[in-house]
């Protein structure tokens, strides 16, 4: 099994702490504001640590949009209801009388897309006191344990990828959804991607498929497909691949779809939960 390596020591302008199988929290930095200098050290880290989390931020919607195009082009989400007067950034709301949450499940954002997005940068603007947990799970940490003969096999297969059954018209999405998530005639995307892919940064090898939005092997009949998928998606869920992470208003969190899977906790209810998300294009993705 590979290591994932710690470079805290080559950092000048930061602060790097591992957080665990993955993840990294960066002290030492305002969002709002940073150097080109700081920016080379962040992008390292990113592509070391596959998702970066910064504390006691303060960040305008402006802001927001300034440090995102900083890193990339924005990827303008079509399902998610914008902030108004903010169409790059999506609204990640659940009132204190709704039941239902956006994430609720592993999920990796754009799978269903030709070009899937890089990942997001979540800000918390209003918190829960107690819950609303974000789970992290390491995509390439998991393909690491597994076994040689089990990687050999992978390396030849693709998935299918859709965002269809999710966000389209006969999705039956419940309608306590219908004011935060919308444009169902949109969800016309499906993909094909590796099930093994070699992460575009770090060059490392990544588990890509999710229970989100992976139908099925390519080639294979549903129910060959549902017994590979469903102990990929068991093994990648395993604890020693994942993070928790507790929110805090003014936490940023930024991962990489690439190299990660996420999970919104749904445990909360009675509170208000509000977060800005913006969403950066990515790469073509090969085996």
């Amino acid at each position: 099994m590979s290591e994932q390596k710690s470079y805290r020591a080559t950092y000048q302008t930061i602060e790097v702490t591992p957080a665990g199988a993955l993840g990294a929290f960066v002290a030492g930095v305002d969002l709002a504001q940073f150097d080109d200098q700081t920016l080379a050290e962040l992008r390292d880290a990113f592509a070391q640590y596959s998702v970066l989390f910064f504390r006691d931020q303060t960040l305008s919607p402006e802001q927001h949009i300034a440090l995102a195009e900083r890193w990339g082009e924005i990827n303008v989400n079509r399902f998610f209801v914008q902030v108004p007067d903010y169409p790059k950034i999506a609204q990640v709301l659940k009132e204190a009388d709704q039941k239902i949450n956006i994430g609720g499940g592993w999920h990796t954002d754009h799978s269903y897309d030709q070009i899937p997005a890089l990942g997001s940068m979540l800000y918390a603007l209003e918190t829960p006191p107690v819950g609303g947990d974000t789970l992290f799970a390491g995509t390439c940490v998991a393909y690491d344990s597994l076994s040689d003969g089990f990687k050999e096999m992978l390396g030849s297969l693709e998935a299918v990828h859709s965002s269809r059954h999710v966000f389209g018209e006969n999705a039956n999405a419940p309608v306590e959804l219908s004011d935060r998530l919308g444009n169902q005639q949109a969800a016309t995307q499906d993909a094909i991607h590796p099930v093994v892919i070699a992460h575009p940064l770090s060059g490392r090898k990544s588990l890509y498929v999710n229970p989100g939005f992976t139908l099925r092997i390519n080639g294979w009949n549903d129910e060959e497909s549902a017994s590979l998928l469903s102990y990929l998606y068991a093994h990648i869920s395993k604890p020693e691949h994942f993070y928790r992470l507790a929110w805090q208003t003014g936490t940023m969190a930024f991962w990489d779809n690439r190299a990660t899977w996420h999970y919104a906790i749904n445990d909360y209810h009675g509170e208000r939960r509000l977060m800005h998300r913006i969403t950066l294009e990515g790469e073509p993705l090969a085996a």
